[in-house]
Parts: C-alpha cells; sequence; structure tokens
C-alpha cells in the first residue's frame, strides 16, 4: 500500500491501564524495570575471560556467511506475517500492507566487537520500508549507519528521550513511545511494551527509555521483546494480548558485568509461557559476542529445553534471510 494513503497517528492507553489496575502506569518506565548499571563481584575475571575467551577468537576467525540468496517478495494472505531474521535483534516484518523495519543493524563492527555471521541480506534487498521500529538505544540496536540508509520519510518509532538520537535522518515522524502508548498505520496497531533492562546509551543518559513492540493487525500479531531479563511482566502483556508469534532473546546472558539484562534459554521458554503466544522464534544469538557463553551454547540450550517441555514444535529457529512466512 502506498504510503500515502496511511493514517498514522498516536493514543494513549491509560485509561485502559486503570481499567486493569496495573502497577505500571503508561507513560513511565517505574524504577523496578530498569537494572542497575553497577558490575557485580567477580567483574574484572570475567571480563579478562570475555577478551581471551569470545572477543579476540572471533576477531581472528573468518566471519561467517549466512546469505540464502536474493528475497522473494511474494503477496501475503489477510492472516499472514512473514518474519525475516537479518541477525542479532533485527527483523523485516511483512503485513499484508506494511513493510517494518525492527532494530536494524547491518554494523560488521561495533568498536572492538566483530560480527560473527554476515546479515542476512543486502540493504539494498530490502522492499520499501514504510515504519521503523526501534526498542532501545544501546549501540547494536539502534545503528545509526543502518537508520540513516533505511530513513526515506517513513515514520520512526522509539522510546521516550531517544528522540533525539534520530537527527538529522529522513524520517517524516519522530514519535517518543512509554509503556502502552500505541500507534496506527492504517489498520495495524503497534503496541510499545514493557521490558526490564537499561536504556543508557553511554553511562549519564539513564533517563533514555526501552522496551518492547507488539504489532496487531486485523488478522495476526507479532510481539519483539527488545532486549529484557526475565520479569513478572511477560505475563502482563499476555494477559492483555492475545500473540501469534514472540521473538524473544536467548543469548548474552553470561554478561562479563555480571549483571542479570538478559535472560538465558530456559528463561525465554518460560517468557514464551506467560506470554501465551503460539510461536516462538529465538533472536539475540549468533550474531555478535555479548556474553560468557559460547556463541553456538544458547541455541543447543533452547532447544534441549524446548524438548523437555515438549514445546519444540513451537520454537522456529530460521537463518538469517530465511523468509518464513506465519499465520495466527
Amino acid at each position: 500500500m502506498n504510503r500515502k494513503f496511511l493514517d498514522f497517528n498516536l493514543r494513549n492507553l491509560s485509561r485502559r491501564n486503570r481499567e486493569l489496575g496495573s502497577d505500571i502506569d503508561a507513560g513511565t518506565v517505574v524504577e523496578d524495570q530498569r537494572v542497575g548499571l553497577k558490575p557485580q563481584k567477580g567483574w574484572a575475571k570475567r571480563n579478562c575471560q570475555f577478551i581471551g575467551s569470545r572477543l579476540v577468537p572471533t576477531i581472528l576467525k573468518q566471519r561467517e556467511r549466512s546469505f540464502i540468496g536474493r528475497p522473494v517478495y511474494a503477496d501475503l494472505e489477510h492472516h499472514e506475517i512473514e518474519v525475516t531474521w537479518i541477525g542479532h535483534a533485527s527483523f523485516l516484518i511483512r503485513t499484508p500492507e506494511l513493510n517494518i523495519m525492527i532494530d536494524p543493524n547491518w554494523a560488521m563492527w561495533h568498536g572492538p566487537v566483530k560480527r560473527a555471521r554476515h546479515p542476512g541480506m543486502a540493504l539494498m534487498d530490502l522492499p520499501r520500508i514504510d515504519l521503523v521500529l526501534v526498542t532501545h538505544a544501546h549501540f547494536d540496536h539502534l545503528h545509526r549507519p543502518s537508520l540513516k540508509k533505511i530513513a526515506k520519510g517513513q515514520p520512526i518509532l522509539v522510546p521516550t528521550g531517544v528522540g533525539r538520537l534520530m537527527r538529522r535522518m529522513n524520517f517524516s515522524v519522530v514519535r517518543e513511545m512509554n509503556n502502552w502508548d500505541t500507534f496506527r498505520a492504517g489498520d495495524t496497531e503497534i503496541v510499545f511494551t514493557p521490558a526490564y533492562h537499561w536504556g543508557a546509551r553511554m553511562i549519564h543518559d539513564t533517563h533514555r527509555g526501552f522496551g518492547g513492540f507488539l504489532i496487531n493487525t486485523p488478522h495476526a500479531s507479532l510481539y519483539h521483546s527488545g532486549d529484557s531479563a526475565y520479569f513478572e511482566g511477560f505475563g502482563d502483556i499476555g494477559e492483555r494480548y492475545d500473540i501469534g508469534t514472540a521473538l524473544l532473546p536467548i543469548g548474552a546472558y553470561e554478561a562479563p558485568s555480571g549483571r542479570d539484562v538478559h535472560m538465558n534459554p530456559e528463561e525465554a521458554l518460560q517468557a514464551f509461557a506467560d506470554l501465551k503466544a503460539d510461536r516462538m522464534i529465538p533472536m539475540h544469538h549468533a550474531t555478535f559476542p555479548l556474553g560468557n557463553e559460547s556463541m553456538c551454547e544458547p541455541m543447543r540450550r533452547l532447544n534441549l529445553a524446548a524438548i523437555a517441555q515438549n514445546v519444540h514444535h513451537q520454537v522456529l529457529a530460521p537463518r538469517e534471510g530465511e523468509q518464513l512466512v506465519v499465520a495466527h
């Protein structure tokens, strides 16, 4: 659908929050959702281990190819959503009405951190992007060079306090969002959901928000959690919304700082159960070495846990660039 025929508008869901008696008010990030910045005891030893066993070996190793081939964008049925994992937390989401990018990141390096696998497709092979979603300001999720190349006059949705980072980019609208805020694009509703993480891009800017996004079409839904440690808020999200597909992080849980900032695979499966989603697609693994676990450990642990819990048929793990069509 041509972008000029889409009706973009924002509305706040504070009334719904009051009706449900939520402890998380619209327009706020409560402090018990925010992970502290202080490293835990033993952080120096863990950082030395990370540099020697994860960072340096990745730098010395040849980057793996993940291209499946140039994508073909077929028409979708009204109840379908197409999910393409670019790598890390980056996804191209296609609905019958919209092409949406979430946390676009084509970076080959983040400082000394080398990308271990190539992105799932070339930037030039993207379709027209109608809407961009950024979950938080961390460099591996808000990659300004990628955003500049994607920005072609469409809206972008970001958490509160992140909008200033979009300056001098060609976005028609930069909309800052708080918990449970919604944004409507034609018949599609985008909901900004809580997470348990932190949003500072540096150290001094702890005011920046963070969260996830729920994409609701008239006949299907998809949830991207953003970065999050496990918290009870997943159950709240699952009670409020009927979720078809949940994109959940499974890597970087052995943080060198010792802080509880990301879910491990078993916790991701618990979040999946709390959300009451139909299927889960893992993310935030195998792309950048960010934790002391090996690059292949998250998927191995996820597969074992999913089999043990008899939900392996609900866990889909596409390769980078693989176009996966799901239906609610």
